[in-house]
């Protein structure tokens, strides 16, 4: 139940974080929107208002923890007393890791794996004293399972299931109401695509399956409203992914060796340099607002059975709980008239 609520999402002006940020806002949250880019974080605050929501934006860099708190204060001080946190930005390089110089990789993991730390340790900061709210990590199955030509992010990715965990057991010791989980996505059509730092030979795209970041954000949205869980995946992809790696890592080592460059390409050149958004957002660049959704549309889902059935958990187990006490009746009754 997000009705009345204070929802602060990271990485709101575009993919994830924006389509999130709508879900919340169509719920009736008041939604606190932190992203660097200004073009985005505007046409965000529209998206909010226009879902019934009620907005506020503030310019951040995650990777700044003074940003990251004045945000939190002003988020407080418009909307009231946080009541979900929801990490969502990041930032990437598509290349492989020899390539990557260390000051890149130091930006990616100050985004993607400090950014989460910045934003969970605000978040504490006002919920553990009034002992709740949730706190919702956007997740990777690439923080399950690592891929090559992204080591910075999968690097990330995998922090982040660390900390959280020790986090939690913090929680649970301390007896607080305060909630933590994550949820692992799968490959999603959002922009980052077109504007990530990439020294491959051909444009990079999501690894197929791709869903659409709606998917993402209605999962995320459902891990705020049942957070006693420590994780959710989201999409099939993801699930098959998380279990193939416990049970048969090695196999998929040598999967991921034979077609994880070429998945994650397409067949058309590398054009010529163009903004990225490790550094600067793109839109400070264009002007443009490049919304939640990236250039994959046509070959994305828009719907996830695995979704489904996470949200629909509960009254499908009742129901199944209630056939079979129905079938054990009729089954009982069937031998109580034979042995007549």
């Amino acid at each position: 139940m997000t009705q009345g609520q204070t929802v602060v999402v990271t990485g709101a002006s575009a993919g994830v974080g924006r389509a999130v940020a709508r879900e919340f806002a169509r719920r009736g949250a008041r939604v606190g929107l932190l992203a660097r880019g200004q073009a985005g974080l505007e046409a965000a605050a529209r998206e909010v208002a226009t879902a019934g929501g009620r907005a506020l934006a503030v310019p951040t860099d995650v990777a700044d923890p003074a940003q990251v708190e004045a945000a939190a204060d002003a988020v407080e001080a418009e909307l009231g007393p946080i009541d979900v946190w929801v990490n969502c930005a990041f930032a990437g390089v598509f290349a492989p890791f020899t390539e990557v110089r260390p000051e890149e990789f130091k930006r990616v993991t100050e985004v993607t794996y400090l950014g989460f730390v910045h934003g969970t340790q605000t978040a504490l900061a006002r919920m553990k004293p009034r002992d709740a709210g949730t706190i919702v990590q956007a997740g990777s199955a690439l923080g399950e399972r690592s891929i090559p030509l992204q080591s910075a992010y999968c690097g990330a990715k995998h922090a982040i299931l660390g900390f959280t965990s020790s986090v939690r057991t913090e929680l649970m010791h301390d007896k607080s109401n305060v909630r933590i989980t994550v949820v692992q996505l799968p490959a999603l059509n959002t922009p980052q695509f077109s504007w990530v730092l990439s020294r491959l030979p051909r444009r990079p795209q999501p690894v197929p399956p791709i869903y659409q970041p709606e998917v993402a954000a209605r999962g995320i949205v459902h891990a705020a409203g049942h957070p006693r869980r420590r994780q959710y995946c989201v999409g099939g992809s993801t699930l098959a992914t998380v279990l193939a790696n416990r049970f048969v890592p090695g196999l998929l080592d040598r999967y991921l060796a034979r077609t994880g460059y070429d998945s994650q390409q397409t067949d058309e050149e590398s054009r010529p340099p163009s903004p990225d958004n490790l550094w600067k957002p793109v839109d400070s660049a264009d002007g443009r607002d490049h919304g939640a959704h990236g250039s994959f549309g046509d070959a994305s889902h828009g719907r996830s059975a695995q979704l489904w059935v996470t949200e629909h958990a509960r009254p499908l187990i009742a129901a199944a709980t209630a056939g079979a006490l129905a079938g054990a009746g009729i089954v009982r009754r069937a031998r109580n008239s034979r042995s007549l």
